[in-house]
């Protein structure tokens, strides 16, 4: 099981390598911009764009570059590393391209992969309403069928890069009473009748990517835009969030080792003042828990790649462990680095508190922890 790791460990350097050249240069210096401006700027989508990063593990036939979801992980957590905010621009869109990979039709697959994945077009994901923010199981929004169309109405909140997005994918429920039965996906593009932007919400972190509420008022749809037909939905969804819980534990593990970078750096700037002091042998006992931490959610990370790519029957509480480590590991390192650099680590002439916000919602989004605990109970319980 763990061998793999091994055997594929040149390439996996490759890849990393690649990304962390990419982050460094674009995002990095860009990073506190980012957040004070709360808005990622376009030259962010066109170096994803341009080096290939979107559909990285799509298969090749439809625009991606054919490789493992494993090496998709290491890419979002070099981009994390770097500057949270960015990395949602790959989280964001894998919500979208994997349902279409999934479950979608040959004709989509030809029609919205290969420009999702070339970055020509945004999509945005669209699932959770008031109330609904973890039970995935439930959806209000209602599908009616009327002949060969379908009429959509409800709201949607927290829809990342609503804004910006060229296709949503909108989880709709043909018969909200048999819950997750009548769960339905819809491919729906911007400007359709009825489809109109609600608020923006202000967030703790992530300041740079975009959060809307979406309205849908008698929003008329061909059937050709189901994704897998009605009330396939709730499957596909699982089997994405498999994917895509794994991507936000990398996106989590790429903050905490950037929070972990930064503590090493200001106490070698300290280191000859102090080394003799209590205060840095304190630094040192920290760095050593940081450390330990960190290697290990990277370890159980990867080994959710591998049995996602083998397609292993531990894959979905994998992915769920990881998502709850990772998370709770980049809470823990980040408000320790704060911590640790003191009223330095307070105010934003350091990233640390930037990134101790950034931490924050990857405990919450693609399902809380408190639901992840429970996806693992269920499985372990099989």
């Amino acid at each position: 099981m763990g061998g793999a790791i091994y055997l594929i460990q040149e390439e996996m350097l490759m890849v990393r390598h690649f990304a962390r050249s990419i982050a460094e240069d674009y995002f990095l210096p860009a990073a506190k911009d980012v957040d004070n401006n709360q808005r990622i700027p376009e030259s962010h989508v066109w170096a994803m764009a341009e080096n290939k990063l979107f559909g990285t593990s799509v298969p090749s036939r439809y625009g991606g570059g054919g490789l493992s979801h494993l090496n998709k992980l290491i890419i979002i957590e070099e981009v994390a590393r770097c500057c949270g905010s960015t990395s949602m621009l790959l989280t964001n869109q894998d919500m979208v391209i994997n349902p279409i990979v999934k479950g979608g039709s040959e004709e989509q697959k030809i029609s919205y992969l290969l420009p999702l994945t070339s970055g020509e077009l945004i999509g945005a994901f669209a699932i959770t309403e008031e109330g609904l923010t973890s039970d995935l199981q439930s959806v209000y929004t209602t599908a009616e069928k009327m002949g060969d169309h379908y009429i959509l109405n409800g709201k949607k909140l927290f829809v990342f890069n609503a804004g910006k997005a060229d296709i949503f994918i909108i989880a709709a429920s043909i018969n909200p009473t048999i819950e997750k039965a009548g769960i339905t996906y819809f491919i729906v593009e911007k400007g359709t009748p009825g489809l109109t932007l609600g608020r923006e919400v202000r967030k703790m972190g992530v300041k740079g990517m975009s959060a809307r509420e979406i309205i849908l008022e008698n929003v008329r749809i061909h059937h050709s835009q189901l994704v897998g037909g009605e009330g396939k939905g709730f499957k596909i969804l699982k089997e994405t969030l498999n994917r895509t819980r794994l991507n936000v534990a990398a996106q989590a593990l790429g903050i905490a080792q950037g929070a972990y970078e930064e503590v090493i750096k200001y106490a070698h700037k300290f280191a000859r003042t102090s080394r003799e002091s209590l205060r840095f042998h304190n630094t040192q006992l920290m760095l050593a828990e940081m450390a330990t931490e960190i290697e290990a959610a990277r370890r159980l990370l990867y080994y959710g790649g591998e049995f996602l790519d083998s397609g292993s029957s531990k894959a979905a509480a994998t992915a769920s462990m990881a998502k709850l480590f990772c998370s709770n590991v980049a809470m823990k390192v980040t408000t320790d680095a704060v911590q640790m650099l003191e009223g330095s680590g307070y105010t934003d002439d350091y990233p640390v508190e930037r990134m101790m916000r950034d931490a924050k919602i990857t405990q919450i989004y693609e399902g809380s922890n408190l639901t992840q605990k429970l996806v693992i109970a269920r499985q372990v319980l099989l």
